[in-house]
């Protein structure tokens, strides 16, 4: 029995390579290489930041909100590709980057998990302000029902302590609670801390060969539905 949706945002909801059509027009040429080294980035130093300091009660003494991590990596990632980043081209990729494209069918599956009843939660590496800027520009506001984000605790995901927030907003027992992520790892992740995941597999990839699989998987959002 499924009682509460929890969502991933970047990668799930929301597109992150959709910047990437801005990222063309600032760097011809450039535009994908950018995308995907950015992602890259963010995500490496998200992960260096928790594990650099996994056990700390008050969370990583190395902690840097995701908005700032973003621009890091963006910044690393055109020093990588050799990119002049003016300081009015980066606001231009950051400002994108907080009001990111949803997949087209997200939007209507939300609506219909609203009309079922269903609770719905976005939990997400991302800091609140980016969070709720991506949810107000697709649309979503009334749709979810908290933005749970990991400045609470100030690790990353895939820690424990991320996870752990579902649980300390929502009393009830974690198998109880659908994780859906389009990221493998958070899948797995997710699946490690005991929630029942499901695999959103845009790009029909193989899943890791590291640990269990998820409990379920489809190739977009709406796959979901019929389990609901």
């Amino acid at each position: 029995m499924i009682r509460l949706v929890v969502f991933d945002a970047y990668g799930t909801l929301f597109d992150v390579h959709s910047v990437g059509a801005l990222a063309e027009s600032l760097f011809p040429g450039q535009g994908q290489a950018l995308s995907l080294v950015w992602r890259d980035k963010q995500i490496e130093y998200s992960r260096l930041i928790s594990l650099s300091d996994p056990l700390n009660p008050l969370g990583s003494r190395h902690y840097q909100p995701f908005w700032d991590i973003t621009r890091l990596a963006l910044q690393y990632a055109c020093q990588r590709l050799s990119l002049e980043l003016t300081p009015a081209k980066q606001k231009q990729l950051m400002d994108q980057y907080a009001h990111l494209a949803p997949f087209p069918e997200n939007l209507l599956v939300l609506q219909q998990l609203k009309a079922r009843g269903m609770r719905c939660a976005i939990l997400s590496n991302g800091s609140p302000d980016m969070l709720a800027a991506a949810v107000s520009s697709a649309g979503m506001e009334g749709l979810i029902d908290k933005l749970l984000s990991v400045d609470e605790v100030r690790q990353y995901k895939t820690a424990p302590q991320s996870y752990g927030l579902v649980a300390d907003h929502y009393p009830m027992d974690i198998r109880e609670v659908l994780f859906v992520s389009s990221n493998s790892w958070d899948a797995l992740g997710a699946t490690w801390f005991g929630f029942k995941s499901f695999w959103v597999n845009r790009q029909g990839l193989p899943f890791e060969t590291l640990g269990p699989r998820p409990a379920h998987s489809g190739a977009l959002l709406s796959d979901i539905l019929p389990l609901l």
